[in-house]
Formats: structure tokens, C-alpha cells, sequence
């Protein structure tokens, strides 16, 4: 198939750097999150784009502006985990009030469940796959690695295997006819 998907988180906030779980809470970038965001816009201007969405948070259009990218197509689907309870807590905090919680196996209480997650990641993948050429999305860090699950055929909770890092760029394609990972948590300088 002729179809690479780009994947970009946003690049730092004041709760990345905190560690708070920060999912429907909308955070700036800090200074660095836009030079970071700047920077990955240097690495994507050479690439043409089929098509180019965004979370509608505000830290993932900010990192779509900051790299050059002004008006990308607003998709829901791809903001991040809703964390009902757990939203503004770090895992130390999360881990006093239930010690055996893991995000891709339980999801959030009073938030999104690992399948609501799924089958928004799937929806995406639905909506790429009508393409072809280069797609970029700019997103969130655990919505981004469920999404890289459920390209590769996975259950969510497999996307524990994959970290990214503010502002990294991450490729999803296919070799011959399978679903591949291209590139993983390229950082932006």
C-alpha cells in the first residue's frame, strides 16, 4: 500500500513536565514545547502531506501551527485518553488509590475504558486508510501509542510496549501488504 502515517505528540506542557495525566484539561505549550514544536516543523517541511489532522486540543494545534501546519482538519478522535478521575493526577497519585492500576488494561474511572479507546483508534485508521500518500496527525502520547497498537493488529493493551516523547514524529506504513511501524519517537532535534 502506498500510505504512511505520521504521527506527532505535542510537544511540552507544564503537566508533561509534572507528569499529570492530562487528557480533556487543556495545557499550553511551555517555551521549550514550542521551540520543540518549531523544530519538528523543520523536520516536515520537505515531506508533502495528502492530508493533515489534529487533535482539538489546543497544546496539538499549537504543535500543527508551530510546525507550519495552519489550518489542519479537526478530528475528535484523535485527542487524548479521557482520564475521569485520574485527570491532573501523577502515577504516584494514581497508584496510592489503586496500586495495581495500568491505563491499557483498566482505562480511567469515570473516564474512557482500553475498548472506547480502540474503537476510536480504529476509526481513524479507517478514515487514513481512504488515502493514500503521506498523512500526518498531531496527537497525544497514550492515544498515540493505542493508535500504533491497533495498526500493528494489536489489543490496546499492548500499546504499553511503546513510549513517545513530547514533539517526537513516528511513522506507521506497510511492508508489502502488512502493517509496519516505519520509524518510532524520533525526537524533534
Amino acid at each position: 500500500m502506498n500510505l504512511n502515517l505520521y504521527i506527532c505528540r505535542h510537544g511540552e506542557t507544564e503537566w508533561t513536565l509534572s507528569g499529570q495525566h492530562t487528557g480533556i484539561t487543556d495545557i499550553p505549550l511551555t517555551k521549550n514545547g514550542e521551540k520543540q514544536a518549531s523544530l519538528l516543523g523543520k523536520r516536515l517541511q520537505q515531506i508533502h502531506f495528502t492530508k493533515v489532522f489534529s487533535s482539538p486540543r489546543s497544546r496539538a494545534l499549537e504543535t500543527a501551527k508551530l510546525a507550519g501546519f495552519e489550518e489542519p482538519i479537526i478530528d475528535p478522535d484523535l485527542q487524548e485518553w479521557n482520564y475521569g478521575k485520574y485527570e491532573g493526577l501523577t502515577n504516584r497519585e494514581i497508584k496510592k488509590l489503586n496500586p495495581n492500576w495500568h491505563l491499557f488494561s483498566e482505562g480511567a474511572p469515570g473516564g474512557e475504558t482500553p475498548s472506547q479507546i480502540s474503537i476510536r483508534a480504529d476509526r481513524v485508521m479507517a478514515k487514513v486508510r481512504t488515502f493514500t500518500g503521506n498523512i500526518l496527525v498531531f496527537s497525544h502520547g497514550h492515544f498515540s501509542r493505542a493508535l500504533a497498537a491497533r495498526w500493528l493488529g494489536l489489543d490496546i493493551v499492548e500499546a504499553r510496549c511503546f513510549y513517545l516523547s513530547p514533539a517526537s514524529m513516528s511513522i506507521l506504513g506497510y511492508e508489502r501488504e502488512a502493517p509496519v511501524i516505519k520509524l518510532w519517537n524520533f525526537p524533534p532535534e
